[in-house]
């Protein structure tokens, strides 16, 4: 987490630590993507990354079933998805993919009409927003979108809809595009704890100084508390005013572009 005057430029960060690192666990909207799509220099760097031996893990609140085929087809250790709700990793060994819920399927299930319900008091009471696109294949959470298929909300609007999670009992989060709510106590940091123990053998804890973070928005913010390193994107200083706790290093570069400039510090830093 950085201190006193905020991230320092990635330059800052010396070759020796960077060296160290065997893990990267990386938000995905406008972290490793921009202007909403996947660039191939993100894709090509996931590649480099993981023959050069380093784990990379997407931790999103993306749904389960992007999160499906993340796991399958990306060059990524597996995922941590819906905001923490459930780890996702394929095991080529026995071509199968193992999935890992926090809840109970009967929870999942009787969360999800609770949630229905709050949804169409949001859409109700908040004008221009909706139901996000990828709503139909989320197992544990809410997404409304505020700027991804909409025209964006103001602050005010934002507020609300944070507002009617919260009086719901909802633990809710805002991303660069949706405000996120669902009922449970977890978050991201919280199931990438679980992965790394269970998927990747390790305690992150333990090994905190090996891994790093890379992100973009207030919702990534337990993530850059716990970790340091820890590394914003470029585009992360139109949050920046809002939130607390801020990376210890900014790309130059914006989305999978700056997903690309770590890719190159990590690797050149192992040359």
């Amino acid at each position: 987490m950085a201190t006193g005057d905020g991230p320092r430029p990635l330059d800052g960060w010396p070759r020796s630590a960077r060296a160290g690192i065997r893990c990267v666990f990386t938000d995905i909207d406008d972290t490793l993507t921009l202007d909403g799509r996947l660039p191939a220099v993100a894709y090509a760097a996931m590649e480099r990354l993981a023959r050069a031996g380093i784990a990379v893990v997407p931790v999103t609140g993306r749904p389960a079933g992007w999160c499906d085929h993340i796991a399958r087809m990306w060059p990524v250790e597996g995922v941590v998805g819906e905001n923490g709700a459930f780890w996702f990793r394929y095991d080529p060994d026995r071509r199968r993919l193992v999935r890992r819920f926090l809840e109970s399927e009967e929870v999942r299930r009787r969360n999800r009409r609770r949630l229905e319900e709050l949804g169409r008091r949001i859409l109700a009471e908040v004008p221009g927003c909706a139901l996000a696109s990828d709503q139909h294949y989320r197992e544990s959470d809410l997404a409304i979108d505020w700027c991804e298929d909409v025209p964006p909300l103001d602050e005010a609007a934002v507020a609300r809809i944070l507002a009617l999670f919260r009086e719901a009992g909802c633990t809710a989060k805002v991303s660069s595009i949706h405000v996120n709510g669902w009922f449970g106590d977890y978050d991201k940091l919280a199931m990438t704890r679980l992965f790394a123990r269970e998927a990747l053998g390790f305690e992150l804890d333990a090994e905190r100084s090996r891994c790093c973070f890379v992100g973009d928005s207030p919702n990534d913010e337990p993530m850059f508390r716990f970790f340091s390193p820890s590394v914003g994107v470029a585009n992360l200083a139109r949050f920046a005013d809002r939130m607390r706790d801020l990376p210890d290093f900014l790309t130059a570069r914006p989305g999978g572009e700056g997903f690309a400039e770590l890719a190159e510090a990590l690797l050149a830093a192992r040359a």
